[in-house]
């Protein structure tokens, strides 16, 4: 029985010295991923550089720097009156005024029939270093606007996160539904939009067991989405809650890693269009793992 627990013991210890360099790389993964996480959000065209979203009504929306312009820019980015939206029928046709200067996926601009986020890359203005184009929400557009030198991109130090913590990244039994559900998500501008639901995640969490329903966001390109909330929100983390992401599942199984939760874009401009997480997805356990509040607004 003595032999027994010294080679017991023994290969515990040999266990623990191989889970310890694992453990080191995991958290170095992590902070890899953390690093080039917080260099999208800083880059040229990342969510810092977001100045502005007006939406456009039906019929003709004007485009300048004059005040009452729908879309208004800087009066160094453009002339007073460069153009007009012409919303009709679902689509947005862009009409230029003489001398707007204005480029249209890198090329002077002429009238045309705009491509939105919706129909995958949109097209693309510039007016100066200013870019912005045309997106869509339910049946809603908008012309999301971006500068490279917004003082929200330049005053950036980080994103704050808890530290680093194995145990929570956890494996999940995954149970597809017969039939995949279209579940209506709410939104901060307070509507919902309609994504498509293909299952449940079943996990534990420091030995509490959970669900989560994930999402499908992008048909194209296939991973799971998950927006949840936890105990930390509005505390340690941002109040609307925060997204996950995971690969599609394996043999039913899919891995949860909470370090990895991240921020969605509402919590660093206001200009973001941000689902929020619907009721299914509100634990009541803390998940303190993954990005805090950044506490930009």
């Amino acid at each position: 029985m003595d032999a027994m627990r010294k080679l017991l013991g023994v290969s515990l210890i040999l266990l623990a010295g191989l889970t310890a360099p694992a453990q080191d790389a995991y958290r170095a993964s992590v902070d890899a991923w953390h690093a080039d996480r917080e260099a999208r959000l800083v880059a040229e065209n990342g969510w810092l550089t977001l100045i502005g979203r007006d939406w456009l009504k039906p019929g003709v929306n004007t485009l300048g720097s004059a005040p009452e312009s729908t879309v208004l820019l800087p009066a160094w980015a453009l002339p007073a009156k460069a153009g007009e939206f012409l919303l009709e029928k679902g689509a947005v046709r862009f009409k230029p005024m003489p001398g707007s200067g204005l480029l249209l996926n890198g090329k002077p601009v002429t009238e045309t029939l705009l491509k939105s986020d919706a129909d995958g890359k949109p097209d693309t203005f510039q007016a100066g270093r200013v870019r912005f184009y045309l997106i869509r929400r339910g049946d809603r557009f908008a012309v999301r606007i971006k500068d490279p030198e917004n003082p929200a991109r330049k005053a950036f130090r980080g994103v704050p996160r808890f530290p680093v913590d194995p145990a929570l990244r956890v494996v999940a039994d995954y149970t597809p539904y017969a039939t995949p559900q279209v579940r209506a998500i709410p939104t901060v501008l307070g509507t919902t939009e309609p994504m498509t639901a293909p299952g449940l995640l079943r996990f534990k969490v420091r030995g509490q067991e959970r669900t989560l329903e994930p999402l499908l966001e992008d048909q194209d390109h296939p991973e799971l989405f998950l927006i949840f909330r936890d105990t930390t929100s509005a505390k340690e983390t941002y109040p609307a809650g925060r997204f996950l992401y995971a690969e599609m599942p394996k043999d039913g199984k899919v891995v949860l890693d909470f370090n990895k939760a991240e921020n969605p874009p509402c919590a660093f401009t206001l200009f973001a269009t941000c689902p929020l997480p619907p009721k299914q997805n509100q634990l009541d356990i803390p998940i303190c793992a993954g990005e805090k509040d950044p506490g930009m607004h």
